[in-house]
């Protein structure tokens, strides 16, 4: 009796064994993780050793990592933060499509295609790889970059495109002639049917989503927490496809709605390492999908149009990141990124030629080159890296040329970290140096490092969202971490992941404002430090003073106001999630400061009259005053 394994079985050993191999090589090769899964699919296919046959239902299930990617990554992204990025959304999105989408019907045009072919190509073409770009800015650490912000608000555009573009294809062709008044009425009936989508989407997700999520983690079931985390994504992508709609953009929307739970980091720790298998297997089915029989019989053509269209649409791209004046060292990458083609042309094209806009012969010959470019692009960037931008990461020295900046690669001891070198990570440093003590220090910034190492400090290049980096760095030994860096929601990330993975490690952070220390409070990180409290403070006495106040009256009520803000930030930290108690403690608490500094002047206007003779007495300090070295413990 014969025994044999599973298809599925069989298939799983394939795709694993091939990313095991062929991605750590490619990392070792300094190609980056998509060359290596591209060319491991590319291997696997049909034109390789022909180890899987049917790429096109891999395709379609391996897309399901792009849905996940994109959920993560609007669990990142709150509302307010996406409310704000409307304009370049829908700005610099419509101009990238319409811009690239003209100049590639107009040279599609004038080599004799027809409009519609040109139309729906340029169309498709316009698109670009939300799975490559987003990868590498997730290598690069770009999200938080200009470029990376721009290249964003264009992708989610395009997702969002993508709906009238399937919508523009049965009107142009054939099928338009034959039921031009089903058409129009399936049309308008689309149109609703995806309003009314999205609208459910985030109706049901501010109404629904929060309590099924707090009902499943009573039930303190880490597994069932996994696979609600795992339903959620798979329902929303079905609701999606029903429609006709992009599964990406709804599980972006879902994302959004849950960015403001407290089950964030949960739901983004359980679908990370899902998301992360598949976004591989959906770059080795492009790999495997990629149509060498088609590139054969005419190389020269194919050369030609994946040539011609990445150089037109870089060029055009280029123009626009000056227009929106992206920084110049960004504008490469940034380019070079939107240039190559994306994953949604696929469905473009096979839709176009379902519907008889063009013969199946292009719409394999566009596919190819769209897949073609998909391979090409990563390597590009490559290219880019190590011969053109090889000097964005060297930094000037007075003693050579140019020397490389150290990125933290060897193990280091210091006790003390320091992640983020600006203003605030510099004033922490030279405090530690001025007592012997050598923090070790971490920043993203290349232009920080040159001005670290003018000025003879020693910083490292690293993120310190990374936790290998921070390992590196020796947190597992060191006794306390400084987290200043700039973004409240790197701070954030940063605070999560050391109390997830280094739990000894003292927190010392910098925080934007109230609800930053708030959030970090939430986090454990009890020495949070509001950067311009102290500083306000110093202010407001001078201003106290300048305006008549006696030196020691205008020490007095700063000190006074301090003692009462930090004991009101206290009172207000369990209810800071609730908007209407928070304004209601706020107001309270400023109502009791105005009448304790009132009562305060009257008693000391009493006083004054009744012992006129004491006034040359030297100051005697307040109460307040001898507590304000236990106050300064307890300062956010």
């Amino acid at each position: 009796m014969e025994h044999g394994s599973p298809i599925w079985l069989t298939y799983g050993f394939i795709y694993l064994t091939a990313a095991v191999l062929a991605v750590p090589i490619a990392r070792a090769l300094g190609l980056g993780s998509i060359i290596g899964y591209l060319g491991a699919g590319i291997a696997m296919g049909p034109w390789g050793f022909g180890l899987v046959s049917n790429v096109e239902d891999i395709l379609h299930f391996a897309e399901f990592g792009v849905v996940l990617m994109l959920f993560v990554i609007g669990l990142e992204l709150q509302p307010k933060r996406l409310w704000e990025l409307r304009r370049p959304i829908f700005g610099w999105g419509l101009a990238q499509m319409m811009v690239c989408t003209g100049i590639l019907f107009l040279a599609a045009w004038g080599f004799g295609f027809t409009w519609r072919v040109s139309l729906i190509a340029g169309m498709g073409l316009a698109l670009s790889s939300t799975a490559v770009c987003l990868q590498v800015m997730a290598e690069r650490n770009l999200m938080r970059t200009p470029s990376g912000q721009a290249a964003f608000s264009i992708l989610l555009f395009q997702d969002v495109a993508a709906i009238p573009i399937l919508a523009l294809i049965p009107i142009l062709g054939a099928y338009k002639a034959a039921n031009a008044t089903h058409t129009d009425s399936h049309l308008w009936l689309t149109i609703f049917k995806t309003v009314g989508t999205i609208a459910a989407v985030i109706i049901g997700g501010r109404l629904l989503l929060q309590p099924l999520l707090r009902w499943i983690a009573r039930s303190k079931t880490p597994e069932i927490f996994t696979a609600t985390s795992l339903l959620l994504v798979v329902g929303i992508a079905m609701l999606m496809t029903q429609v006709g709609l992009s599964m990406a953009l709804g599980a972006f929307l879902a994302g959004v709605l849950l960015a403001d739970s407290e089950y964030r980091s949960e739901l983004e720790t359980n679908i990370e390492p899902f998301k992360g298998l598949l976004l591989g297997l959906f770059f080795m089915a492009v790999g495997m999908s990629i149509d060498f029989g088609v590139i054969l019989q005419s190389p020269w053509a194919m050369a030609a149009m994946v040539t011609g269209f990445i150089t037109l649409k870089a060029l055009m791209i280029f123009g626009l990141a000056r227009f929106m004046q992206i920084p110049w060292r960004e504008r490469p990458v940034f380019t070079l990124m939107l240039a190559q083609g994306g994953e949604f042309a696929f469905v473009v094209f096979q839709t176009a030629a379902q519907y008889k806009v063009f013969h199946h012969n292009v719409s394999s010959m566009l596919v190819a080159a769209v897949a073609l470019s998909m391979l090409l692009g990563p390597l590009l960037l490559v290219a880019l890296d190590k011969l053109l931008l090889r000097r964005f990461s060297t930094i000037k020295d007075d003693n050579a040329e140019s020397s490389k900046a150290k990125e933290i690669s060897e193990q280091q001891e210091a006790p003390i970290i320091i992640a983020g070198f600006g203003r605030y990570g510099q004033i922490v440093a030279r405090v530690l140096l001025a007592q012997d003590i050598r923090p070790t220090i971490l920043d993203h910034n290349v232009e920080m490092l040159e001005a670290a190492q003018i000025y003879g400090h020693s910083v490292f290049y690293g993120d310190a969202t990374r936790m290998d980096l921070l390992r590196i760095a020796g947190a597992a030994k060191a006794r306390v971490l400084v987290i200043a860096v700039d973004s409240p929601e790197q701070s954030i990330k940063i605070a999560s992941q050391v109390r997830k993975h280094f739990p000894n490690l003292q927190i010392v952070a910098r925080s934007r404002d109230l609800n930053h220390w708030f959030r970090l409070r939430d986090l454990g990180v009890e020495h949070a430090q509001r950067e311009v409290f102290e500083s306000s403070l110093v202010s407001a006495q001078s201003v106290l003073e300048l305006s008549g106040q006696s030196p020691a009256d205008a020490r007095h009520m700063t000190a006074r106001f301090r003692e009462h803000n930090l004991a009101l930030a206290e009172r207000m930290y369990p209810h800071y999630k609730d908007k209407n108690k928070l304004i209601a403690g706020s107001k309270q608490g400023r109502q009791q400061l105005v009448e304790q500094m009132a009562k305060e002047r009257a008693d000391l206007l009493e006083n004054s009259t009744e012992m006129p003779d004491e006034s040359d007495a030297p100051d005697k300090p307040t109460v307040s005053e001898q507590n304000h070295s236990s106050a300064d413990s307890k300062q956010p």
